[in-house]
């Protein structure tokens, strides 16, 4: 988009680490689509399969959504360290980059969303029909070809940077995509005792799940910027899209996120379904998460009635947090 962030805020990359991004982010989850589409006509995808993918399609949503945004990005609530090294250990079975650097992308998104320097805005290019056709892939997944910078970790996310853990799991982030792929696999070959079901199950948990995951979470980044209600007044174009919000568990509901960025509720209207609230209110209630920031109704009123344009909040500088889902 016209603009980009200070030169102090993004660091370049690096032609082999351009090509990788582009290969694994970009170019690998449409042809496992289309692989999935061909194979699935041909014979469709049996119950054991289908049991696997969802599986681990429900444990990279949460991932994504509950710990990579919720916790680590934003810090919408605290939790004990095994709790959150299983959520880092989750989001990355997304395969959608280690923890920080998907943290830091994402913080340069709340404070430029839709304006120069977003990394990934569907206005990039204007609003006329074809601006926005352009914008929608380029907020899908063009800006990994076109990015010729990342956000500088260092800049926007030196607390996860000065924490031991997630410099471990920044390390390991290799073994981890393995992982992805190898315990979809596992599951599939022990569960049928057989190489084919090891096959079969790498196949529709591992390379099609992958590919759906990122998708569906990728529309957040474009249709939930270009489509649905904006029931909360932002300075950006952020909305309120249900379908985008059922595939992603809640991450859909995108316009009160980008108005109260730390709120660990992003479901805060009525019939505005928000598993992963619902998964953090859980984890309260055992006691394994705390200082849970859940969003206060006088300030959702606020919000909603103001007649004037609100900041989005600065996702390192917390609002207070009370009331509960």
């Amino acid at each position: 988009m016209p603009g980009s962030a200070p030169a102090a805020e993004t660091v370049a990359i690096s032609p082999a680490r351009r090509a990788a991004y582009l290969v694994v982010l970009v170019a690998l989850p449409p042809l496992a689509l289309a692989a999935g589409v061909a194979v699935a006509w041909g014979r469709g995808i049996g119950p054991r399969d289908a049991v696997i993918a969802l599986a681990m399609y429900v444990i990279s949503i949460y991932g994504i959504g509950v710990g990579y945004h919720r916790l680590f990005t934003h810090r919408s609530f605290k939790c004990r360290r095994p709790l959150r090294i299983g959520l880092a250990l989750a989001g990355g079975l997304a395969v959608e980059g280690p923890v920080s650097l998907w943290a830091a992308e994402h913080r340069r998104h709340h404070k430029y969303a839709d304006r120069p320097g977003d990394p990934h805005s569907p206005w990039a290019y204007g609003e006329t029909a074809r601006g926005l056709a352009r914008g929608l892939l380029h907020a899908q997944a063009g800006w990994f070809f076109t990015a010729r910078r990342r956000s500088d970790r260092r800049h926007w996310a030196p607390d996860l940077l000065a924490d031991p853990d997630v410099r471990r799991l920044d390390a390991a982030y290799p073994a981890v995509v393995a992982l992805s792929f190898l315990l979809p696999a596992a599951a599939g070959g022990l569960w049928s005792w057989s190489w084919a079901g090891m096959w079969t199950a790498l196949f529709w948990g591992g390379l099609v799940r992958y590919a759906v995951v990122h998708h569906v979470t990728w529309s957040v980044n474009s249709l939930a910027h270009a489509f649905g209600d904006r029931d909360f007044r932002t300075r950006d174009r952020s909305t309120n899209l249900p379908l985008v919000a059922y595939l992603t568990l809640g991450e859909g509901w995108h316009n009160w996120h980008h108005a109260d960025p730390t709120s660990a509720r992003h479901g805060v209207l009525k019939g505005h379904l928000d598993p992963s609230a619902r998964l953090i209110r859980l984890f309260e209630q055992a006691g394994w998460a705390y200082d849970v920031r859940w969003p206060d109704p006088s300030r959702v009123a606020a919000r909603r009635a103001s007649a004037e344009p609100s900041e989005p909040s600065e996702p390192s500088e917390p609002s207070e947090p009370s009331g509960v889902p």
